[in-house]
């Protein structure tokens, strides 16, 4: 059975602060784990990508590994929503070409899990914003300290917070369809 997407949140989000730190050379090793974990669970996986700050050397970031699972359509729920959810995430929001899976409420943010369909926009956004910060430090640079004082500012807001990265995110974007 198909899903139709909406803008829906589901359940509750409790207090959350970002908190940003300094770059972990251990963020990869978690990322390859949950990797192995995720491609044993999710057969109708195309690919799985570790994206995000933390998949960026030298970026400080959230503590949180961000995974994005490319799968042939994001709408067809029942090919992966039950194998993702076994991990321990849960889905939290269902978006146009995208959902979103974290940790309950009250517990670490680990992973945060994004589903996409294969091909997508949402897919190759999301890597080519992640390679463009791999391979041009100074853009890389300019993120850190954005983050940092958006971190400061927003400290308790994630959603203003990450609405206030978005100029920054697209003006990268274009930098790097131009490289």
């Amino acid at each position: 059975m198909s899903v139709e997407p909406t803008h829906e949140l589901i359940g509750q989000s409790g207090p959350d602060p970002i908190h940003i730190v300094e770059y972990d050379g251990g963020w990869p090793d978690r990322y390859a784990d949950w990797f192995v974990r995720l491609q044993g669970l999710v057969p109708s996986a195309v690919r799985i990508d570790h994206i995000g700050s933390t998949a960026v050397p030298g970026l400080p970031a959230k503590p949180t590994i961000d995974i994005q699972i490319s799968v042939p359509d994001v709408n067809a729920e029942e090919t992966y929503v039950p194998a993702v959810e076994s991990t321990g995430v849960l889905l939290r929001a269902r978006e146009p070409g995208h959902r979103y899976f974290r940790p309950p409420a009250g517990q670490p943010r680990v992973v945060h899990i994004h589903v996409c369909s294969s091909g997508s926009e949402w897919e190759t956004d999301h890597l080519l914003f992640r390679d463009y910060l791999r391979e041009h430090p100074e853009a890389r640079d300019a993120y850190a300290a954005l983050k940092l004082e958006l971190a400061d500012r927003y400290r308790h807001d994630r959603i203003a917070y990450t609405e206030a990265k978005t100029a920054f995110v697209k003006s990268a974007l274009i930098a790097a369809r131009h490289t």
